[in-house]
C-alpha cells in the first residue's frame, strides 16, 4: 500500500478538515493558548495546519509554509502550553471519531516537534523579523 492510500483509508482530506476545525476552536476559545492567535484569522491557521499534516501524513504535498520549529521560534512555548494544546487535540481526534491510526500517528508526528518548540525563558525565542514581537502571555 503506497503511503498516500494509507493516508486516504485513515480517512484522508476530509478527516484532518474536521479534525482541525474542532481543535481550532477549542484553541481559539482557550483562555491562554488562544492569546497567541489572537491576530492569525483562525481559517487561515486551521487551513495551513490541514494542507501541513496532510503533507507529514502521506497525502499529496501542497503546504507552502514553514516548518514548525521556524513558525514558532517567536513564541514563548513553556511545556505546560504544549500540553494544554495536545490534551485538546487529543479531544479533538475524539470528537471527530478519527480513524484510531490516524490519531495516534497525529499525535505521534506532533510529539516529535516537542523540544524544537517549548522553550524554557522568553530569552530563546527570536523574531521572524526584525519587527516581529516575542509572543510571551502569562498563564490565565
Amino acid at each position: 500500500m503506497t503511503k498516500l492510500e494509507e493516508f486516504e483509508q485513515m480517512g484522508g482530506r476530509a478527516s484532518l478538515i474536521t479534525i482541525n476545525k474542532i481543535f481550532y476552536d477549542k484553541v481559539y476559545k482557550h483562555p491562554w493558548l488562544g492569546l497567541y492567535f489572537k491576530a492569525v484569522p483562525q481559517e487561515h491557521i486551521e487551513n495551513q495546519q490541514v494542507d501541513f499534516m496532510q503533507r507529514i501524513l502521506g497525502g499529496p504535498n501542497v503546504y507552502s509554509g514553514r516548518t514548525p520549529p521556524n513558525a514558532h521560534n517567536h513564541m514563548f512555548i513553556p511545556l505546560e502550553l504544549f500540553e494544554i494544546r495536545k490534551t485538546l487535540l487529543k479531544e479533538s481526534c475524539i470528537e471527530a471519531k478519527t480513524n484510531p491510526r490516524l490519531a495516534e500517528r497525529w499525535l505521534t508526528l506532533d510529539n516529535t516537534f516537542k523540544d524544537r518548540i517549548i522553550n524554557q525563558s522568553a530569552d530563546e525565542c527570536v523574531g521572524r523579523y526584525k519587527t516581529d514581537p516575542i509572543l510571551n502571555f502569562k498563564k490565565h
